[in-house]
């Protein structure tokens, strides 16, 4: 049976990367979807984030496999814009079964920590801690109103572990964990669980327009080639983790199978954070 057959999924950050692969496995395991994601760039952020033409193509991907979707252009630094997103959700399928907080950025970073400037530092913990937290302010009264959900935050082994030239993504990792701890407590009275996923070093999968592991090499003035052999070499199973294998994590928690699991961090890091 399809473990995710007739939840309600909303999904940040879905336009490429872990955010698409964690679409097409909810879609194909049954669920409906809510995808949005940011699609125009930020000033302080020194990539392209993801576009609109890229939500399109996972929105397409998903109702291939039989979903039902709502998407739309949101920024999480914007509570108006969040708020919007989930009473939408609300209105087109009358719920939210599980929220699944994976829209995050990658850099300014590759500087040690005096050297950002304060616009590069206050944009990684709001998009990546603040963000979060807003869709959480959000859906919270409707998950709490339901008796039921599942939040569940992408996180990074950077919530776990630090690393030297990454302070601004390590600090905001590490506060996604403490929120995902807190708000468990906070909500499992009322049967709502929060958990963490800290992925490790994770491959740029083209066919899900893959990005990070270029965000990290040109963060460190280095060649993708050269970062890629660095991840391999950092992993206890000799190999690196996939999109795919984050997004089974993703549905297992906004499933059924794990009613028992709260207040957690799981790291599918092909052993990096245990060496």
């Amino acid at each position: 049976m399809a473990r995710l057959k007739d939840k309600v999924i909303l999904i940040t950050g879905a336009g490429r990367g872990i955010g698409r692969a964690c679409a097409i496995l909810a879609a194909e395991e049954g669920a409906d979807l809510v995808l949005t994601d940011i699609g125009v760039p930020i000033d302080s952020v020194p990539y392209p984030l993801s576009s609109s033409d890229q939500l399109e193509t996972t929105v397409r991907s998903c109702r291939e496999a039989g979903a039902s979707v709502v998407a739309r252009l949101a920024d999480m630094c914007e509570m108006d814009d969040v708020r919007e997103l989930v009473e939408e959700a609300v209105g087109r399928f009358g719920r939210i079964d599980a929220v699944v907080n994976n829209a995050g950025i990658g850099a300014p970073a590759g500087k040690a920590a005096h050297l950002y400037e304060s616009e590069e530092w206050e944009i990684l913990l709001n998009v990546n801690l603040s963000g979060p937290w807003r869709v959480i302010k959000a859906a919270a009264p409707i998950l709490l109103e339901q008796g039921h959900g599942s939040i569940i935050n992408i996180a990074s082994t950077a919530g776990l572990l630090g690393y030297k030239h990454f302070a601004g993504y390590v600090a905001s990792k590490h506060g996604l964990v403490g929120l995902t701890k807190s708000a468990a407590l906070d909500y499992a009275p009322r049967n709502i669980r929060v958990n963490a996923i800290c992925p490790g070093p994770v491959y740029d999968d083209e066919r899900l327009d893959g990005h990070m592991t270029k965000v990290v090499a040109d963060s460190l003035g280095i060649r993708l080639g050269d970062q890629e052999a660095i991840d391999l070499e950092s992993v206890a199973l000799n190999t690196v983790v996939s999109p795919r294998d984050v997004a089974e994590a993703m549905v297992w928690l906004a499933s059924d199978g794990s009613q028992r699991v709260t207040g957690t961090t799981i790291a599918v890091d092909a052993g990096y954070s245990a060496k």
